[in-house]
C-alpha cells in the first residue's frame, strides 16, 4: 500500500524522534514543536544502508541511527531514509516533497543514494550514473537550497566485497565518481564515506569485517550493518562533515570515544 505524503512525513518525524538516551535528543520538544526541534535539523536522504530500522528488523541497523550519538545538542538528526530507494524512486514517492515541506534555513539535507540506483531491471529505481543520476540530484540540492537549507552529499557506503588476493574492492561502479563530480560542480560539500568504508574494509580483512555487517552463516548480509558497523560509518559521516567544515567543532561530540553498541535501539514499527 503507498504512502500519502502526510504519513511519509509522519514516518520521518518518527525516524527522527526514536534514538536511544545517549543521543542526547530532546524528543518531547520535538513533539510540542510540531515535528521540528530546537535548533538546526540534519535530514537524511537515503536508502537502507541508512534508514531507521524497527524491532522486527533488529539487529540490522542504519548508519542514521547512530549519526546522532556524535551531534551536539543544537542538532537533530531526521532520518529520512527508506529500504530500497533510489534517487529516482524517492523522488516519485514524494520523499523529498515531504522533507522539503519542513525544512528550514540553516538547515542541512544530506543526500546518500547509489546503492539502488544501479538496478537496471528495475525502471523505477534505475539511473545513469552520468545523466539520470545526476539530474536526480540535482532536484536535491536544488531543492535544499531553495528552501534556505545546505545540500551535503555522501557517497554510498562499501559493501563487503573481497577479491582473491583478499583485497576490498569497490561495489558502486561509476556512482560514486558521479556523485564526486555533481557535489564538485554544484560547490556542495561531499562526504566520502564509500573510500573511507572501503579502506576500513581493506583494513580489517574479509573475516573481521563480517562484524560490522548484519552478517550471519545463514542471511550473510554484505550490505546492511549491525550496531557496530552502523556505529563506525556514523563516526565516519561525522568526521567527514567536520572535515569538510559543514560542522564546527564544538557541534560535534565523541569522534574518538567508544559508543556502546547498547546505545542503539529498535523501535515497534509505526502502524501503515
Amino acid at each position: 500500500m503507498s504512502l500519502t505524503r502526510r504519513q511519509i512525513g509522519a514516518a520521518g518525524v518518527l525516524a527522527a524522534a526514536t534514538v536511544a538516551a545517549g543521543a542526547g535528543t530532546a524528543t518531547a520538544a520535538f513533539a510540542a514543536g510540531g515535528g521540528r526541534h530546537p535548533g538546526r535539523t540534519l535530514f537524511i536522504a537515503g536508502d537502507s544502508t541508512a534508514a531507521q530500522k524497527y524491532a522486527d528488523a533488529a539487529p540490522e541497523t542504519g548508519w542514521g541511527m547512530a549519526l546522532p550519538f556524535f551531534l551536539g545538542r543544537g542538532l537533530t538528526v531526521a532520518n529520512h531514509a527508506v529500504n530500497g530507494r533510489s534517487s529516482k524512486s524517492f523522488l516519485d514517492e514524494g520523499r523529498l516533497d515531504a522533507i522539503l515541506r519542513v525544512i528550514a534555513p540553516g538547515d542541512l539535507l544530506l543526500i546518500q543514494f547509489g546503492h539502488n540506483d544501479s538496478k537496471s531491471t528495475d525502471p523505477t529505481r534505475y539511473t545513469e550514473p552520468w545523466s539520470t543520476y545526476q539530474e536526480c540530484l540535482r532536484h536535491y540540492v536544488d531543492g535544499a537550497r531553495a528552501a534556505g537549507a545546505r545540500p551535503v552529499c555522501a557517497t554510498s557506503v562499501e559493501r563487503r566485497r573481497f577479491d582473491e588476493a583478499g583485497r576490498a574492492v569497490p561495489t558502486h561502479g561509476e556512482y560514486p565518481a558521479a556523485m564526486r563530480e555533481l557535489a564538485a560542480e554544484q560547490r556542495v560539500p561531499l562526504l566520502d564515506t564509500q573510500a573511507l568504508s572501503l579502506e576500513l574494509w581493506d583494513k580489517l580483512g574479509a573475516e573481521p569485517a563480517k562484524a560490522y555487517f548484519n552478517w550471519t552463516p545463514e542471511k550473510q548480509d554484505n550490505t546492511h550493518f549491525n550496531p557496530l558497523g552502523a556505529i563506525e560509518v556514523a563516526r565516519m559521516a561525522a568526521g567527514e562533515l567536520l572535515r569538510t567544515r559543514v560542522l564546527a567543532p564544538r557541534e560535534l561530540r565523541r569522534l574518538d570515544d567508544e559508543i556502546p553498541a547498547s546505545w542503539i535501539t529498535w523501535p515497534t514499527a509505526p502502524a501503515s
